[in-house]
């Protein structure tokens, strides 16, 4: 009996990506995870990024999990609703979603509306703070029944980013290796 594939995991950082503080580039840097790249983290264009996702869970059969930040969360619903490969997927981890449609959103992130609120085809969780100033922990709970994840509270921890000081964020480190 041969040993259960060990999936890859993706990094989708939110807008203007992630910066050195933040716990994804200390898991790139720690585990050797992925991070999909996009041409403008300034400007993001929600199909050229949905695009990227595709070419990337192409180049290797492995099953995936993808661990999306922020605007990342809109991400992965917008690619998991057109994207043929989400078979390809085997779960996500959907952290601080931000708000797009809030009245207050940065122009760069108005083509992210309206919000994708298809349930996603494979398992999820979705961890937010209770003092989240992009998004309110009520529109949080909103995205997670929306999208089918499971709901996870962290408590007050901003926006848990790298200004959250949560280091190499171990918590959330073993909350992922709950879906794989």
């Amino acid at each position: 009996m041969t040993a259960p594939i060990e999936p890859r995991v993706l990094l989708l950082p939110g807008w203007r990506d992630s910066g050195p503080a933040h716990w994804q580039s200390r898991w790139e840097a720690l585990h050797g995870y992925r991070r999909v790249e996009q041409d403008d983290w300034q400007w993001p264009r929600r199909g050229d990024w949905m695009a990227r996702l595709d070419e990337v869970l192409l180049e290797s059969d492995t099953p995936s999990v993808l661990v999306a930040h922020s605007l990342g969360c809109h991400l992965v619903a917008a690619w998991a609703a057109h994207s043929r490969r989400v078979a390809r997927v085997r779960a996500a981890l959907l952290v601080a979603p931000s708000d797009p449609q809030r009245d207050d959103a940065p122009p760069q992130l108005y083509n992210w509306r309206p919000v994708v609120r298809q349930q996603l085809r494979f398992q999820s969780l979705l961890v937010a703070s209770s003092n989240d100033p992009v998004c309110g922990l009520a529109q949080a709970a909103v995205f997670a029944a929306d999208w089918g994840s499971r709901w996870c509270l962290l408590g007050a921890h901003g926006h848990i980013n790298g200004d959250s000081a949560l280091g190499d964020w171990d918590a959330g480190h073993a909350l992922l290796k709950t879906l794989t």
